[in-house]
């Protein structure tokens, strides 16, 4: 596989984790207002459904994965379609989603706020540096 079908299998792992956690996001939300009978006009709002349900976790990492992610699809976009991919890059993309999947693990499990924080923080840090490198390793090219 070349440099741009790791870019692509790396934003296809990535959309795969938003869609898994959606679907957990689904699966707690529908479970916890039939065991509490709350019906879903209850939760029509954000606000709504903040002072109604207690579970967030799913809802908030679904929330998350719309965030950093939007800069690191961004980036395989730019170096795909200017057909630049430095052979560094698909390793730090591949890196970049293993590190949203342990952010994910944990927030949707035991969300253990410094462990998931530090995990941001790398994951952050990293695409930070792609970003970086990547803009001078086009204006270099």
């Amino acid at each position: 596989m070349g440099p741009e079908q790791h870019l692509v299998a790396a934003c296809a792992a990535l959309a795969t984790l938003t869609f898994g956690v959606g679907l957990r996001m689904l699966a707690v939300r529908i479970a916890e207002m039939r065991a509490r009978r709350i019906p879903p006009q209850a939760v029509a709002l954000s606000a709504d459904r903040a002072k109604r349900l207690e579970d967030s976790r799913a809802s908030d990492n679904y929330n998350h994965l719309f965030e950093l992610p939007v800069l690191f699809y961004a980036l395989c976009a730019i170096a795909l379609a200017t057909t630049h991919v430095p052979g560094w890059l698909p390793a730090a993309a591949w890196l970049f989603v293993g590190l949203r999947i342990v952010h994910s693990a944990i927030q949707c499990s035991y969300n253990r706020v410094m462990h998931r924080f530090t995990v941001f923080l790398a994951g952050f840090a990293l695409l930070a540096t792609m970003w970086v490198g990547y803009a001078l390793s086009y204006l270099a090219a």
